[in-house]
C-alpha cells in the first residue's frame, strides 16, 4: 500500500475516510476468510500515511479529524478556497512541508506555530495582512514563502528564524524590515521585490551567506555597501538609486549579476573593475553619460546592457552592436591613452594586470620555475583556490598543472581568453573538486563527453566561442546552476540542457538560435529557471506557453526577428512580456 494519497476531482469536502485511513481494525472478528485474505490487503502490512495531497480541489474547510493522521510529514493544500486552518493541525508533530498557497486564509491558529519540525511553509496567494509573531517559534524553518498577500510589515522576532535560507515576500506593501531580519545567518536567497521599500538594511552584510537579492520594482534611493556578504545577485531596477557605491564595489569580489536597469544613475565608478567576477550588468534606462575604461577589464562580462542612457562618448552604432564591440571599444582607447601618456606606471600596471590575472609573484621557498611559470603557483593556488590564466595564447595545459590544482582543492577553473578548441583532457583530474569552469572567448567547438564526470559543477561559462551542440552527456550535471552559451553558433537550444533540473541561469544570447521550445520536454523542464537570455538570435515567433515559467524572474529577447510581442512591451521589462504572453496562451 502506498504512504500517499491524493484527493481531486473538484472536491468540497473530504471524505471521513481519508481522516480514518490510519485506523485499523485490529479487534475485528477472525476467520478463515480473513486468514487467508491477501498479504497486501493485512492490516498488519497498511503503511501509515505521510503524504496527503487536496491541492486544486474547492475545499472551504479542514475538519479537525486532520489530527488522526499524525504520521503526515508532507500536507499539500493550495488552490482551495479555505479560509481557516484547524487548530487540531496543531498535533501533526511530524509535518515537514505544507503548502497553504492559493486560498483565502487572513490568519493561522496559535497552534500551527506549535509544529517542532516544520521546514517548508509557503504562504503565498493569501490575503494575510499581518503575520503573527509567533511564527519565529517555527525554529527549524528553512523555506518561507508569503509572496502575493497584503502585508504592510514583518512582525519583530523573525530574525530567531535563523535555519531560514529561502524568504519570498514579494507582491506586498513593507515599508521598512525590521531590524533583526540581519540575524537570519543561513539566508541565503531574498526576494523583496514589488514592495514599498524606501530603503535596505545598512547592515545588510551581516547576511553571510546571502547570495541572491531580488529588490526590483520598490523606491529604493541609496545601497549598502553589504560588507561581509557574498552576494552573487543584486537585482534592484525600478527603484530611484542615484549612484553606485565604490564601497559595494570592493565588498563583492564574487558578484555576477548586477540589474540596476530604470534607476536615477549618472555615474559607474572605476572601481567597477573590482567586481571581477561580474559576468552581466544592466544600466539600461539610466542617465550615465559616460562608460568608464575599467569595464574593459572585467574578463567574465558578456552582457552589458546600456540601452536609454544619454552616452556621449561612444557612437550609437557602436552601442547598438552590444557587449563585445561596446568592450573592445573601450578596450582599444585605453590602449590608445597608454601608449601615446608611456607614463612610468606603466610598468606597474602590467604587473598589476598579471596578479590579477592569478599569474605568479616570488615567494620564499619556491623554485624559479615555479616562479616564472604562467601558471599560478602552490602558494596562489592555495590561497585563492582558483586557477586562472587568461591571455596567454594558450592551446594546452600540462596535466601537472590540474594535478596540484587538485591538491590544494582548486574549485575555479578559469582559462578564458586563450586558444583552446576543446577542453584539455588533463582537467579530468579535477572532476571531483570543480565548481566553475569557465572558458569564454576561446576558439572550442567541441566539448568532450568526459565533462559528464565533473560531479560538483554549478558554473559553465562557454562563451565566446564556436560551438554548435552540446555532448548528450551534459545533461547529467545536475548540480549546474548557471550556463553561459552566449556568442556562439548555435542554431537551437542543445536538447541536453533541457535535463539540467536544477538550472536557474541561461545565457544564449548572440547565437543563431530560430525557435524556443517552452514546452514540458523543453524550457518548461526548467523549473527553477529564473533568468533567460536569448537576445540577438533568429527567433521568429515567440510562443505564449513561455508565459507560464513562472519563476522567469528576467527574460531577455530583444534583438530577434518576430513581430510579436511589440517593441513597446520588450521595453516595459519581464513582467510585461510575460503577462502579455500568458494573455495569448489558448484555452
Amino acid at each position: 500500500m502506498t504512504d500517499k494519497c491524493i484527493v481531486g476531482n473538484n472536491t468540497i469536502n473530504v471524505p471521513d475516510i481519508v481522516y480514518d485511513i490510519n485506523a485499523s481494525d485490529k479487534n475485528a472478528e477472525v476467520t478463515l476468510e480473513s486468514l487467508v485474505a491477501k498479504e497486501e490487503d493485512a492490516w498488519w502490512n497498511q503503511l501509515p500515511l505521510n503524504n496527503l495531497d487536496l491541492s486544486s480541489n474547492q475545499l472551504i474547510q479542514l475538519s479537525p479529524k486532520i489530527e488522526n493522521l499524525c504520521s503526515l510529514t508532507t500536507l499539500t493544500l493550495h488552490d482551495n478556497a479555505l479560509t481557516s486552518i484547524p487548530k487540531e493541525i496543531g498535533k501533526l508533530e511530524k509535518l515537514l512541508r505544507i503548502n497553504l498557497s492559493r486560498n483565502r486564509l487572513k490568519e493561522l491558529p496559535r497552534e500551527f506555530f506549535t509544529l517542532p519540525d516544520l521546514r517548508y511553509l509557503n504562504l503565498s496567494h493569501n490575503q494575510f495582512e499581518e503575520l503573527n509573531p509567533d511564527i519565529s517559534d517555527l525554529h527549524m524553518l528553512e523555506f518561507l514563502d508569503v509572496s502575493n498577500n497584503e502585508l504592510n510589515a514583518l512582525p519583530g522576532g523573525i530574525g530567531f528564524l535563523v535555519r531560514l535560507n529561502t524568504l519570498l515576500l514579494a507582491y506586498n506593501h513593507i515599508k521598512e524590515l525590521p531590524p533583526d531580519l540581519v540575524n537570519m545567518r543561513s539566508l541565503q536567497k531574498l526576494d523583496l521585490m514589488h514592495n514599498d521599500l524606501i530603503a535596505l538594511s545598512e547592515d545588510m552584510g551581516s547576511l553571510r551567506k546571502l547570495q541572491c537579492l531580488y529588490a526590483q520594482h520598490n523606491d529604493i534611493k541609496e545601497l549598502p555597501d553589504f560588507d561581509g556578504c557574498d552576494l552573487q545577485e543584486l537585482h534592484v531596477s525600478n527603484n530611484f538609486i542615484e549612484k553606485i557605491p565604490k564601497k559595494l564595489c570592493s565588498h563583492l569580489p564574487h558578484l555576477k549579476i548586477v540589474d540596476l536597469r530604470d534607476n536615477k544613475i549618472t555615474e559607474i565608478p572605476n572601481e567597477i573593475s573590482l567586481l571581477q567576477n561580474l559576468t552581466r550588468l544592466d544600466i539600461s534606462n539610466n542617465s550615465v553619460s559616460n562608460l568608464p575604461y575599467s569595464l574593459a577589464s572585467l574578463a567574465h562580462l558578456v552582457s552589458l546592457q546600456v540601452e536609454g542612457n544619454p552616452i556621449k562618448s561612444i557612437r550609437r552604432d557602436i552601442l547598438q552592436c552590444g557587449t563585445v564591440r561596446i568592450l573592445k571599444t573601450l578596450r582599444d582607447r585605453q590602449a590608445g591613452i597608454e601608449a601615446a601618456a608611456k607614463t612610468s606606471n606603466s610598468s606597474s600596471s602590467l604587473t598589476g594586470s598579471m596578479g590579477a590575472d592569478g599569474l605568479n609573484s616570488p615567494r620564499r621557498g619556491l623554485s624559479f620555475e615555479e616562479e616564472n611559470s604562467i601558471f599560478p603557483n602552490r602558494y596562489k593556488l592555495h590561497k585563492t583556490r582558483c586557477l586562472t590564466v587568461t591571455m596567454q595564447q594558450l592551446t594546452e595545459v600540462p596535466r601537472e598543472v590540474f594535478e596540484t590544482a587538485c591538491n590544494e582543492h582548486v574549485n575555479i577553473v578559469d582559462l578564458s581568453k586563450n586558444r583552446f578548441t576543446t577542453l584539455p583532457e588533463g582537467l579530468l583530474e579535477m572532476k571531483d573538486c570543480c565548481s566553475e569552469l569557465v572558458f569564454a572567448n576561446n576558439l572550442i567547438n567541441h566539448v568532450p563527453s568526459f565533462i559528464s564526470q565533473f560531479t560538483r559543477l554549478s558554473l559553465v561559462n562557454l562563451s565566446c566561442n564556436s560551438l554548435q551542440d552540446l555532448p548528450e552527456e551534459f545533461g547529467v550535471l545536475v548540480t549546474l546552476r548557471e550556463l553561459n552559451i552566449s556568442n556562439n553558433r548555435f542554431e537551437t537550444l542543445p536538447k541536453c540542457i533541457y535535463d539540467l533540473k536544477g538550472l536557474e541561469i541561461l545565457l544564449a544570447c548572440d547565437n543563431r538560435i530560430k525557435s524556443i521550445d517552452a514546452t514540458s520536454d523543453g524550457l518548461g523542464a526548467l523549473k527553477r529557471l529564473a533568468i533567460l537570455d536569448l537576445r540577438n538570435n533568429d527567433i521568429d515567433h515567440v510562443p505564449p506557453i513561455l508565459g507560464n515559467l513562472k519563476n522567469i524572474t528576467t527574460l531577455e529577447i530583444i534583438g530577434n526577428p518576430f513581430k510579436l510581442p511589440r517593441h513597446q512591451t520588450l521595453e516595459r521589462g519581464t513582467e510585461a512580456i510575460m503577462s502579455y504572453l500568458r494573455d495569448r496562451i489558448p484555452v
